[in-house]
């Protein structure tokens, strides 16, 4: 089956993106929705030239999807049609458990007439980061909400010990609530590690980013 990944290049979204390849279905496409004010993608505030090269190393053609948030719903639904025209059948995307969240997908692949696909739906949380350190992907921490965890963890790359932490901290190591984001940067479907360097540590309220730039 030919599919289209909704990518946010973090772990959840490569994980699928992982699951789909090996089942032997077929990326057309990835469809990253990207700030047209920020130019960066939306959560993950990966920046355009990092995008591109993320896209060439895993050899899957990118649907930049530019967006005010007001229209964001519409412009999903654009690039899914345009996915289609490039032969998927399918949209793929990266969502556990959370119902809202897949009904929101559900509703955007129905108005682009493609069957909408879960491959972690009600799969455990921490099951799916301790399945992502069996693969070998390299998962970096790019934001983290400084109430729930320390700014130490910005730039790191998640393993046992970083999971260690995050426990001590008591969160959900999944981070499915928004206590930390990601970039993929390394594993299995990429042809080569993505090169990066790590900024500078800033703040927006309750969350810190660090900024990660393509080298």
């Amino acid at each position: 089956m030919k599919f289209v990944m909704s990518y946010s290049c973090g772990k959840d979204s490569t994980l699928a993106l992982h699951t789909m390849l090996a089942q032997g279905h077929e990326a057309v496409a990835l469809i990253v929705v990207v700030h047209e004010d920020a130019q960066r993608s939306f959560f993950h505030g990966v920046d355009k030239t990092m995008l591109e090269q993320i896209s060439s190393v895993l050899g899957i053609p990118l649907l930049l999807t530019p967006t005010s948030g007001e229209r964001y719903h519409l412009a999903m639904e654009e690039s899914l049609r345009k996915a289609k025209e490039l032969g998927a059948e399918a949209a793929c995307f990266g969502d556990i458990d959370i119902e809202d969240h897949r009904a929101w997908c559900e509703a955007r692949s129905q108005q682009a007439s493609l069957k909408a696909v879960f491959p972690l739906w009600q799969r455990d949380r921490r099951e799916n980061v301790f399945e992502l350190l069996r693969l070998g992907y390299r998962c970096l921490i790019k934001t983290v909400n400084s109430t729930l965890l320390p700014r130490t963890l910005l730039g790191k790359i998640i393993d046992h010990d970083v999971v260690e932490e995050m426990d001590h901290c008591g969160i959900d190591i999944c981070g499915e609530n928004g206590e930390y984001h990601t970039i993929v940067v390394d594993g299995p479907i990429f042809t080569r590690p993505v090169a990066y360097e790590l900024g500078d540590i800033l703040d927006f309220g309750d969350m810190a980013v660090i900024d990660v730039q393509a080298r």
